[in-house]
């Protein structure tokens, strides 16, 4: 997963997958969802992200609900 934040035109992308994008969807105004050949969300866009994200210069990363360790 690969997110980037281009300032000079105010868009936050969040990329999922390498997939080739094959077909973008604006269901809601300003956020587009980008799908690969089958289906998948591969990417997501959000235009004005300064608008709407506290701050589009951060991401805080966390993992929660790790399985549990195999007994192995």
């Amino acid at each position: 997963m690969k997110v980037t934040y281009d300032a000079s035109v105010d868009v936050l992308r969040i990329l999922l997958s390498d997939s080739p994008v094959e077909e973008s969807d604006e269901d809601k105004p300003g956020v587009i969802i980008d799908y690969d050949a089958k289906g998948n969300v591969v990417g997501i866009e959000i235009l004005d992200a300064s608008k709407h994200v506290g701050n589009p210069h951060g991401v805080e990363y966390a993992v929660t609900g790790l399985p549990a360790a195999r007994p192995g």
